[in-house]
């Protein structure tokens, strides 16, 4: 299976990516198929080879979630919704909507307390 990915090179602590179509089997610096574009993270340039990127496209390449998000920026690619990225969209929707009922929940409960203290406070003002 032939995979797109990024091929690290530059000096240490200054990495620039190359995009390479290679084997899936191949290392990460290995000696790639074809070359088809080029990444640095530090200054956020991206030049991709729009037309031979579409060709191993269409051929079933396969690109990893790093490339794939550099495509889908590049529009090169439909940006799609991974199922782990719903997943965690779900949890975090639960998780705000628990706190929401947690902060009204006790904003009820600080309520409950002052009215309490203000009963208290009144009936004792009356006894004396």
């Amino acid at each position: 299976m032939i995979k797109l990915r990024l091929k690290r090179f530059g000096k240490k602590r200054e990495a620039s990516f190359r995009l390479v179509a290679c084997n899936s089997t191949s290392r990460r610096d290995g000696r790639p198929l074809q070359e088809l574009g080029f990444y640095n993270p530090r200054t956020k340039e991206t030049r991709l080879d729009a037309e031979a990127l579409r060709v191993r496209l269409s051929q079933g390449a396969q690109p990893t979630d790093a490339v794939r998000f550099l495509l889908e920026k590049g529009g090169l690619l439909e940006k799609t919704v991974r199922p782990a990225e719903t997943i965690g969209k779900l949890k975090q929707a639960a998780a705000r909507e628990a706190a929401v009922k947690q902060a009204a929940k006790d904003a009820a409960e600080a309520k409950a307390a002052a009215a309490n203290e203000s009963d208290d406070s009144g009936t004792d003002s009356t006894e004396s």
